[in-house]
């Protein structure tokens, strides 16, 4: 599910360095020194200053008065152009799906090999609500949102390190309409999700994430189906 460059050629390092820096600085949830940034490139300190210089100029990241780096404002309104429409009808169906399960609802898409989440809300009255921030990613291949995704993948263009315990969750996943998984990719936190195939989109999953609840996985999964139905009517299939 890798793509590949449509020319044939060689990406540009220097701009692949600059979005890996935005990858980082997104992982974090918070702000980097510019010697974490270099570090975490494999860069001299002077190339990682460059890149940072160019990006904060654009507004894609902000220094304090400290010098560390973060995300800055203008990732906001990027983010919020991507799959416009997809966000906005989704968004008003995470948000019920927070408010009547007490748990943080989000919607995630296939990125290549990975699980994105795309928008997320967390419940109104939660006392301590998990974060699931939009722009997260994980291998699809972990996680609840992932195999829910994959059931809607062909096989063979499923990534190669795919396991066959994988092949089996993903199976049963299939066959009940909803995938689980528990500490797979933040420790101690339980998620359900189910598949959301759209016309002309990628595979994508509505999905909770939690520590702990009353509610079975399959009660969790009819209510993330029932949304899932309403976006997709909204969508026009």
């Amino acid at each position: 599910m890798t793509t590949q460059p449509r020319d044939g050629g060689a990406p540009s390092q220097t701009l692949s360095r600059g979005i890996r820096i935005l990858e980082l600085l997104a992982d974090s949830h918070g702000s980097l020194t510019i010697d974490d940034v270099a570090a975490r490139l494999g860069v001299h300190r002077s190339i990682a200053y460059r890149l940072l210089r160019t990006l904060e100029h654009h507004g894609l990241v902000v220094r304090d008065r400290n010098g560390r780096v973060a995300l800055g404002a203008r990732m906001a309104a990027l983010a919020a152009g991507v799959a416009h429409d997809l966000q906005a009808e989704a968004l008003p169906e995470l948000t019920a799906v927070a408010n009547e399960l007490g748990m943080t609802c989000f919607l995630a898409v296939l990125d290549h090999d990975e699980c994105v989440t795309l928008v997320s809300v967390e419940p109104r009255h939660a006392v301590a609500p998990v974060a699931q921030r939009p722009g997260a990613r994980h291998p699809v291949t972990a996680g609840a949102p992932g195999k829910a995704i994959l059931t809607l993948v062909p096989d063979a263009e499923w990534p190669a390190d795919a396991t066959d315990g994988l092949r089996d969750a993903v199976a049963r996943a299939s066959r009940r309409g909803y995938a689980t998984s528990h500490d797979e990719v933040i420790p101690s936190l339980e998620s359900v999700a189910v598949p959301l195939a759209l016309h002309g989109r990628e595979p994508a999953a509505i999905a909770v994430v939690h520590v702990a609840s009353p509610l079975g996985h399959a009660e969790i999964a009819a209510r993330l189906e029932r949304s899932g139905r309403a976006v997709r009517d909204a969508l026009g299939g």
